[in-house]
């Protein structure tokens, strides 16, 4: 990447030694030439709410040992401190923001495949003055982590951030967390995860996603649901506490516990979907359920009936997909969301703005909830023309049921109203505005069934005083600005841990170009040969 392609060109410089200089938060990363510079200045979103999550999640552990985590100058190693493990480094950018920027850290090891990658974070841990903190390590991530599943052994914080999808390290990572640690995970393979292509969501994450305009919490859904399954092969579950979908990937911070009895729970904190593939309504199923014993003391684990759905949707009578099973309890502990916001410092982080503003979003969301609604898409099923979103907030706040908008989305809509009730919204809106209401409606499609049929709740379109949520009242900083041109995720490091082509991917590379090119060629030869032929035979012709 170079200083023209970047949205902060005055991050970049070369020193007087030749070294292209990248500084980010508290770290500078050295880079021998321009063209090495493997940086995604996007990604500094996803390292300050990192740095912010681990700050904020070390202070009740640092104070238990009698560590005051003000007391301790950042980039100092603390013998009473946590472990960090940072399984994919690069460069090692991510290990050297945490060891120039968060108190109490005891060590932090900065791992990578590639011994070019290595000999980066030398130099960087190096240049950073962080050398007593960090340890640089040349080895495979999963080995790293199976290495320390000895008890005494393990990380109090590992943070996973592949290239794709984090599958593959997944077994090792939670074997080697301790417990009550916390594990950041990222996923950037979210064509995957949103639908496009539901037998390798399986292959990877064991579940089938859905192409549904919630797809991005689907994503984190499944996500989260990969995660409780690989910790429920050990005796362990997790419990999420914050899990967003930001820009081109996921990005979940859940911490591990150890305890068999619990995670028998684990089947009623999943379940299937069930998405109409006409009028697109949703229903969820859990896999079992849990209710108190007589005794008051225990629990009693029971399975559950099905399915909640009939063959066919009853609004517009088409057939459903089945996708999952996902993860349907709270996404958030909403608890260490409001101590989070709390501890964020004005001038802290340069992306502090959206910080605040994604988890303002966060705090408002519906807990019990899964998945959402967009109303430009539920309007358009309908052919109906799209009103203020207070309108139907309203109308929501007026019926007794709860709505909020979600981080996921900008156009969703979050509600315990059954979708029954938005139809009849959409109906009594359509009538109060003396619409036709089957204009423009083919008489076999989804919405033409669905609107043919008569409201049955009465709908209050009156102004609520609560109908606009404070986040967007407040116009916080809530998605992705654009940063740049052609921003997004970029092309995978040269240091990848992904193997070189085989012989036989390079040798049949372009290998159908090839031969269109020399079919080509021949056919142009051929048609020369003819030409010639006939130009000799009219100069036979005028000869004679």
């Amino acid at each position: 990447m170079t200083t023209g392609q970047v949205c902060h060109p005055d991050r970049f410089y070369e020193d007087t030694n030749g070294w292209w200089v990248v500084k980010e938060g508290k770290a500078e990363i050295l880079f021998p030439s321009e063209k090495d510079v493997f940086y995604n200045p996007v990604q500094e979103f996803n390292r300050d709410l990192t740095i912010s999550v681990i700050k904020q999640f070390s202070k009740p552990i640092l104070e238990e040992k009698g560590v005051q985590p003000e007391d301790i100058e950042p980039g100092k190693p603390c013998d009473k401190g946590i472990t960090v493990l940072e399984a994919l480094a690069a460069s090692g950018l991510r290990s050297i923001r945490f060891a120039r920027e968060i108190g109490g850290l005891k060590q932090i090891i900065a791992n990578d495949w590639s011994s070019q990658a290595v000999e980066s974070i030398r130099r960087n841990t190096k240049h950073n003055d962080v050398q007593d903190i960090i340890q640089p390590s040349n080895n495979d991530a999963s080995m790293v982590m199976y290495q320390h599943k000895k008890l005494t052994d393990r990380f109090n914080v590992i943070d996973l951030d592949p290239y794709g999808t984090p599958s593959p390290f997944l077994d090792s990572a939670l074997q080697s967390i301790a417990d009550g640690g916390l594990l950041c995970v990222t996923a950037t393979d979210m064509a995957v995860l949103c639908g496009n292509s539901p037998e390798t969501c399986y292959t990877k994450y064991g579940a089938i996603s859905l192409k549904t305009k919630s797809c991005h919490e689907f994503a984190i859904r499944i996500v989260l649901q990969c995660l409780e399954a690989h910790a429920n092969r050990y005796g362990r579950y997790i419990r999420p506490l914050l899990s967003l979908s930001i820009d081109f990937y996921t990005r979940v911070f859940v911490t591990v516990h150890t305890g068999q009895a619990k995670c028998k729970a684990s089947t009623s904190k999943l379940g299937h979907v069930y998405q109409c593939t006409g009028c697109e309504a949703l229903a969820t199923h859990r896999l079992g359920r849990v209710t108190p014993h007589q005794n008051g003391k225990n629990f009693k684990y029971n399975l559950v009936t099905g399915p909640p759905v009939g063959r066919t949707c009853e609004f517009c009578d088409s057939p459903f997909h089945i996708g999952g099973p996902i993860w349907l309890d709270p996404l958030h502990d909403k608890l260490f969301v409001q101590q989070l916001l709390q501890s964020i410092k004005d001038g802290e982080f340069a992306t502090e703005g959206r910080i605040r503003g994604m988890l303002s979003v966060v705090l408002e969301e519906l807990e019990d909830v899964p998945l959402y609604y967009e109303i430009p898409r539920l309007t358009n099923i309908v052919k109906q023309s799209q009103e203020k979103l207070t309108v139907y907030t309203s109308a929501l706040l007026n019926a007794g049921y709860k709505f909020s908008l979600s981080h996921a989305n900008k156009h969703a809509l979050k509600t315990d109203a059954p979708i029954s009730f938005l139809w009849d919204l959409l109906r009594r809106l359509a009538a109060s505005k003396n619409k036709n209401l089957l204009k423009n409606l083919s008489p076999d499609s989804p919405g033409y069934k669905i609107m043919s049929k008569p409201a049955v709740a009465e709908v209050n379109f009156d102004p609520h005083p609560h109908a606009n949520p404070p986040s967007r009242e407040m116009n916080l900083v809530r998605y992705q600005i654009n940063p740049e041109a052609n921003w997004g995720p970029k092309a995978r490091s040269k240091t990848s841990i992904i193997p070189e082509k085989s012989e036989k991917q390079v040798r049949n590379q372009g290998r159908k170009q090839k031969a269109s090119n020399n079919d080509q060629t021949t056919n142009l030869v051929s048609k020369k040969f003819k030409c010639d032929n006939l130009s000799n035979l009219q100069l036979q012709d005028q000869k004679s």
